[in-house]
């Protein structure tokens, strides 16, 4: 039984491969009433392929042997007029498929794209975002190379080689065979060789996406680099994983190189042989000049077209190994999909509830274990506590980025679990430590979560977050362009922002996650306005380690191992003497010093 183990391995690869283009060509339902237009030409481009050699090989024996001038020149016109239609047919068949491919795979990338947006946080903790980004970049280019380009070619020279086949063994049946004799050959050395390549593209596609990911990284963190003198370190480390993609491309281009030889090889045999047996038939009258000449040039047009899908079915196993690596991010469940039943989530009126609450992010470990809070509406709630306690854990399951394990979250008595996540988020706002603007102008960062607001709504909330006074002051005011990551404002230029975008949607629900750290006494003062009225009627959720932010919450929770260990006022907690308290004194002396 052991040895039917490579067997059975080839068997799955061969069955995975065949699933993975079926689910490929599923792409080409949209297309159904474009195709048969497509196919329709491809068949007429086939037929004049086929009808050329046969009028070349019948005007020998019937025109030129017999000295008729006017009929070779009439033939001539007419092969001139097969070939002018074939030419025309290529063409349309060549756009008409491109035309079709090229819409499929701006699908496939929307599909990879949207599925990239909708998947749970909880996917890209344990993803690159370089690999990502290869597979909707590099491995869908490698489908377009694969079949976007040569497809249109692929199905012309298929038809074409079916089309000779028939006009050969219809001509002569003894050459027709003998031109057939390489073809089991011909059919073994693609598979060994299709074998061999679709392994090592398969290494290709991985590396690639490896160098991708390492590439995004550390482009990321330049500066860092450059600061702690990571740079030597950097390049040494990118240089391994290059040299790993360079090998591994070698490998595939090394067995391309012997393919292509090899298929060259069989067609000169059988060349040699239709010449040498068909030159037999004709000195012995068993066949004509006329047809051994047809002959010959059914055995280079036989061969052309099996070159082209050979080439084609090796460059296929690269795309192959894209389409798995696409399709395998396609299949990534998404954990958190809205429920079958779930409603659209009513106005909110700002009461939270968290009802013995368990989470963890490996379900060895948890993170949050028996919670209970009640939240008034309008309420600011401080979560202090130290790094890894669990406070951006109330956040994102408040937000529901993932589901609990255990009890619920409930907003307005409503579980978040029950409604869509669109309309709970909608009217939830978060500005947090570090926040991400975009490429592009101003107003569109302010108008990120509202994208159809009036310039009017724009500047409204800009002035609310303290910030219109600075934009009206850059060279296109609200139509200046901004960079990657906001450049070039600085961080609290970009936090002002931010608070105008959360101002902009109008949340009952507001998150500040450390909100006035890494930014300049003058702009705190600016930012910590803002907020002050971004507050007033909200329920907010205050992340805060300067303990001096929250002295005015309604509860101070204390957050230590996935606990609350101590809630109350400001002033109930400094009283207790407890860990709030000695943290308190602790910043506090601190900052008197």
């Amino acid at each position: 039984m052991r040895g039917t183990g490579p067997i059975v391995a080839s068997e799955q690869k061969a069955t995975q491969q065949g699933s993975t283009l079926r689910r490929f060509l599923q792409y080409l339902r949209p297309y159904q009433k474009e195709l048969p237009i497509a196919i329709g030409l491809v068949t007429v481009g086939a037929i004049t392929q086929v009808v050329g050699p046969f009028l070349l090989g019948w005007s020998i024996d019937h025109l030129i042997a017999k000295g008729n001038l006017s009929g070779l020149l009439l033939l001539l016109g007419l092969l001139g007029l097969v070939y002018l239609i074939g030419v025309w047919a290529i063409r349309g068949q060549i756009w008409r498929v491109g035309f079709i491919m090229q819409r499929l795979l701006a699908h496939l990338r929307q599909d990879i794209f949207t599925k990239i947006q909708s998947l749970p946080l909880g996917f890209f903790d344990r993803s690159e975002a370089g690999d990502l980004m290869s597979r909707l970049l590099n491995d869908v280019n490698t489908v377009n190379q694969a079949f976007g380009q040569t497809i249109a070619q692929m199905l012309g020279n298929t038809f074409s080689l079916i089309g000779i086949v028939i006009a050969m063994l219809t001509i002569n049946l003894q050459l027709g065979l003998l031109s057939n004799l390489v073809v089991p050959l011909m059919i073994f050395t693609t598979g060994l060789f299709a074998r061999w390549a679709r392994a090592r593209f398969r290494v290709t596609r991985q590396t690639i996406g490896e160098l991708s990911a390492r590439l995004e990284e550390d482009i990321g963190s330049v500066r860092e680099a450059q600061a702690f003198n990571r740079v030597q370190i950097n390049i040494r480390e990118f240089d391994l994983l290059n040299a790993a993609n360079r090998d591994a491309n070698v490998q595939a281009v090394a067995i391309t190189a012997a393919f292509l030889p090899s298929i060259d090889f069989l067609n000169t045999l059988a060349t040699a042989g239709v010449l040498a047996y068909g030159g037999y038939l004709a000195v012995t009258g068993a066949a004509t000049i006329g047809v051994v000449t047809a002959f010959l040039l059914y055995v280079q047009q036989f061969f052309r077209p099996i070159q082209i899908l050979s080439q084609f079915y090796t460059q296929a196993q690269s795309a192959i190994a894209g389409l798995e690596r696409i399709f395998s991010l396609l299949d990534e469940p998404s954990s958190l999909n809205d429920a079958i039943d779930a409603t659209q989530m009513p106005p909110i009126q700002g009461n939270v509830t968290f009802e013995q609450v368990s989470f963890g992010y490996t379900p060895t470990k948890l993170v949050l274990n028996g919670v209970d809070l009640t939240v008034n509406p309008g309420q600011m709630i401080a979560l202090v506590g130290p790094t890894g306690a669990g406070k951006s854990t109330f956040i994102n399951l408040l937000l529901r980025f993932y589901d609990v394990s255990g009890g619920a979250v409930k907003i307005d008595g409503i579980d978040v679990r029950s409604v869509t996540q669109a309309s709970l988020r909608r009217q939830i706002g978060i500005v947090l430590q570090d926040n991400i603007l975009f490429s592009g102008t101003v107003a569109e960062n302010i108008a990120f979560g509202k994208p159809h607001a009036t310039q009017a709504e724009i500047e409204n909330a800009a002035q609310l977050a303290n910030v219109h006074e600075f934009i009206t002051s850059l060279p296109q005011g609200y139509a200046t362009q901004l960079g990657e990551r906001g450049a070039p404002l600085s961080q609290g230029q970009r936090q002002l922002v931010s608070i105008a975008r959360a101002v902009l949607i109008d949340p009952r629900i507001l998150i500040l996650d450390e909100a006035t750290s890494s930014i300049d006494t003058r702009t705190e003062a600016l930012v910590q306005d803002a907020i002050a009225r971004l507050l007033k009627g909200r329920t907010s959720f205050v992340i805060a380690h300067r303990l001096s932010t929250v002295t005015q919450a309604d509860q101070v929770l204390v957050i230590q191992q996935g606990q609350i260990v101590e809630r109350g006022t400001h002033a109930e907690l400094v009283a207790q003497q407890g860990v709030y308290a000695n943290l308190y004194a602790l910043q506090l002396g601190a900052t008197s010093t």
